[in-house]
């Protein structure tokens, strides 16, 4: 999609489709009163046939004569002074998926000229940017019949007269970045298993860094990883012909000397059967997700490449696929982790924290600012805080605050759960250092406990995104979460 800022009067651009909205009890927006006069009063006149009801996310597609625009769509936008970020981004969606279906090349959009109770303009255009790339993805790599390309190409954003251009032309770039950051992940999440291998994320990062230059990937085999010691990471792939992966992708966006970088460490098991701890059979084709961590750093280093951030980044994904076979790691094996802390591992489908701990204790070399994991690890997330919400532990106060007030900034929502010493008690073991389960009461706290052991040398925060990785049902597919989150939290960074 291409995406372009509009300074000039919108009532008198030629395009497909023109949007604008209209609040509750038939009252015009400014936009569409704007319109309205251009045209002797035809748009007061459509709205009050009551066709169109001013709700937030209603839709109608109207074609009032001497329009320049060959449609107009109408698009509620509730009570006037009363429309806040998250009923924006309803009626943004919306009235994006309304344009899609219609046969528009070109649009115009009037949305981010609204008013909003707790957002600035800015903000509106990051926003409408990203969830239109966000609601043009479609998903057919592994179909026989690919979906038709979509008819519209572009969309102008016109923004209110005396606006900051500069300012509003780099809000626009960012929400076409973090877009296709979240559609490169969803792209990734939605593969199935038997494509999206460990070896299949490894030739994407590398793609990813002949794309750009600003982007550096090595990867490392399982004999290097066994050199290094990674014991933990290794026993989760020892029942598959799959080799592991430890993929390291290193943006560099600082000049500056000794600049340290921030890094994402990303959960890839690409399918989980569980291993010899057998998953039930219902909804297992869903644990083809279960690499959605290691997508999104990809998607967020995408988006960070796209904009040129001047930081550096160090993106680590942890690869493997759990399956039972021969080989595999038991109920009961003890192994040892390149920390060196032993670990028990009582149940094999606990296996996401066994490759992490491995790729967290790795990236101590960088000397980071900060380390943010991002995995789909507990079941109890998912109970906890449904698709909506990610769970957010930390034992550094100010990074978890820092990721709140983000999450809440990007409508990408994260909520903090404790962290607490008393909890650590639960992951003993009589024959290891550690066991790699806490029984089955606070599932999502005590996995962070469980890797907070191997995160002591720096700030570090956990992001439990087993909730809100994908959707399941007849919407079932990947989100692309939490890239806007990353992303927000990267560009608001120092080198």
């Amino acid at each position: 999609m291409k995406y372009a800022l509009l300074t000039t009067s919108f009532a008198a651009k030629s395009t497909d489709c023109l949007v604008i909205g209209v609040w509750t009890k038939g009252k015009l927006s400014a936009q569409a009163s704007a319109l309205d006069e251009s045209l002797g009063g035809e748009i007061a006149r459509i709205v009050d046939t009551g066709d169109v009801s001013g709700k937030v996310g209603d839709t109608l597609f109207v074609h009032p004569r001497g329009s320049a625009a060959k449609r107009v769509l109408l698009v509620g936008c509730g009570d006037e002074g009363a429309l806040d970020a998250r009923g924006y981004r309803k009626l943004v969606n919306a009235a994006v998926k309304a344009v899609l279906k219609s046969n528009a090349r070109d649009a115009v959009f009037t949305l981010a000229e609204l008013p909003l109770k707790d957002r600035a303009t800015s903000w509106a255009v990051t926003l409408l940017a990203q969830e239109a790339d966000n609601c043009a993805y479609q998903y057919d790599q592994t179909k026989s019949k690919k979906k038709p390309a979509l008819t519209l190409k572009s969309i102008a954003l016109s923004i209110p007269a005396g606006a900051n251009r500069k300012v509003k032309t780099e809000a626009l770039k960012l929400g076409a970045a973090v877009g296709k950051g979240m559609s490169a992940a969803r792209e990734l999440g939605n593969l199935p298993g038997n494509v999206c291998t460990p070896s299949y994320l490894a030739s994407t990062a590398t793609d990813l860094a002949s794309q750009y230059k600003s982007l550096h990937t090595k990867v490392l085999n399982e004999k290097q990883m066994e050199k290094l010691g990674m014991g933990s990471l290794l026993s989760v792939s020892a029942g598959s012909k799959e080799e592991a992966k430890l993929i390291v992708i290193e943006y560099k966006g600082s000049t500056k000397a000794g600049s340290k970088p921030y890094v994402l460490v990303g959960k890839g098991i690409t399918f989980d059967t569980g291993g010899i701890s057998l998953k039930p059979g219902a909804a297992m084709d869903e644990m083809k997700f279960d690499m959605c961590g290691a997508a999104s750093v990809i998607g967020t280093l995408t988006a960070v490449a796209e904009l040129g951030l001047k930081i550096n980044v160090v993106g680590v994904i942890a690869a493997a696929e759990n399956m039972p076979s021969g080989t595999a790691t038991k109920p009961g094996d003890i192994v040892t982790s390149m920390s060196g802390q032993t670990i028990e591992i009582l149940n094999t489908d606990a296996e996401g924290r066994l490759v992490l701990c491995d790729a967290l204790t790795y990236v101590e070399r960088f000397k980071p600012k900060s380390v943010i994991d991002i995995a789909t690890l507990t079941g109890a997330a998912v109970a906890t805080f449904g698709d909506q919400t990610s769970a957010l532990l930390s034992p550094d106060q100010a990074l978890a605050d820092e990721l709140l007030g983000i999450s809440q900034d990007t409508l990408d929502f994260v909520w903090q759960l404790p962290l607490w010493d008393e909890y650590q008690s639960l992951l003993d073991s009589n024959f290891a250092d550690i066991a790699n389960i806490g029984g089955p009461r606070a599932g999502t706290i005590t996995a962070a406990c469980f890797l907070s052991r191997f995160t002591k040398k720096y700030s570090w925060a956990h992001l439990d995104i087993a909730g809100t990785a994908w959707l399941s049902g007849a919407a079932k597919g990947a989100t692309g979460r939490p890239v806007p989150l990353l992303v927000e939290y990267l560009r608001r960074q120092k080198a």
